[in-house]
């Protein structure tokens, strides 16, 4: 189990990601994941309001909608839920207002009374940061929302971010979500893994296997065709991210489990990283996923897979 921040609170050291919850993934199998995650012993839970706008047809919220149908069947889980603010198109930004009124928004989709973890989903550079922080920090005060996270900030606005809740004593973030993998670190490091290991924040990274590439899924141009992710993936199709791939293998192939697993596991090895974020679009692919979470990587072998990683530099 991984600790999340400074609380008290212990999590299973995988997240599940739902971007495709009422998406391409229907309810019904929505469901058939979220029963095999938690009955794994999973217990976070990751969504935002704006999932899925960018869905045609859709509007924003889907994935919550689902997760509250749910929630609702399953009234003595011990799943939590983290969700976010300030992409949904009827909620833009993080003024005072938005906050308030996207969390009220989520709340009401996904049939609880509090959010457990609400993030700040994007920097919002119009509106103060004191604004934001207070409205956060109210929720909190008014039981609408447990704790506080913040994703995609640049080390200094999240340094900005802490320096505000000590001038006005209001709650601290205790989870960070930055984009990172073995193919694209500098979001992540050092700046923010740098903070987020002197102040107790819990990393819970996104886009740790890069688009499916670090399933070893797409070796070939040919390759990127199997899946409407190749497109994403097709950047990392180069002698330094086929070398990374390559070495996941071997290490999987010792291990006897997947690539996936070995990927995830090394970004929960790195510092300031407590659980990695994943998602499944079908239960059947939950399986390595899962297994990430009890595979320990020797330090020989996280070692090597960094090594291969500098070389990437992105």
């Amino acid at each position: 189990m991984a600790k999340l921040g400074r609380t008290d609170i212990e999590i299973y050291p995988l997240v599940l990601g739902t971007n495709t919850f009422g998406w391409n993934t229907e309810e019904s199998e929505a469901h058939a994941v979220l029963d095999a995650f938690t009955a794994a012993g999973g217990d976070l839970i990751d969504t935002a309001d704006s999932y899925s706008a960018w869905a045609p047809g859709n509007s924003g919220g889907e994935s919550e909608t689902v997760i509250g149908t749910w929630l609702a069947k399953h009234r003595d889980t011990r799943a939590m839920v983290a969700t976010k603010v300030s992409q949904h198109p009827e909620f833009k930004g993080l003024s005072a207002a938005n906050v308030r009124a996207a969390a009220e928004a989520s709340l009401k989709r996904l049939g609880v009374e509090a959010i457990d973890l609400y993030y700040a989903h994007f920097d919002d550079a119009e509106t103060p940061l004191e604004e934001t922080v207070g409205a956060f920090d109210a929720l909190v005060r008014e039981g609408k929302i447990r704790y506080i996270g913040v994703s995609n900030y640049s080390p200094e606005r999240l340094r900005e971010w802490l320096d505000v809740t000590e001038r006005h004593g209001y709650a601290r973030p205790v989870a960070l979500q930055p984009k990172y993998s073995l193919v694209s670190r500098a979001t992540f490091e050092p700046g923010l893994r740098d903070i987020a290991v002197a102040e107790d924040l819990s990393a819970l990274p996104y886009h740790v296997l890069a688009s499916g590439f670090l399933t070893g899924k797409y070796r070939t141009e040919a390759d990127l065709e199997q899946s409407v992710r190749g497109g994403s993936a097709a950047k990392h199709l180069n002698p330094s991210g086929l070398a990374v791939v390559d070495k996941l293998d071997q290490i999987a192939r010792d291990r006897g489990v997947a690539i996936a697993s070995v990927a995830l596991a090394w970004a929960r090895s790195r510092p300031g990283v407590a659980a990695p974020i994943a998602g499944a679009r079908v239960a059947d692919q939950l399986a390595p996923l899962l297994a990430s979470a009890k595979l320990e990587l020797s330090p020989d072998e996280a070692d090597e897979l960094t090594a291969l990683s500098d070389f990437i530099g992105a």
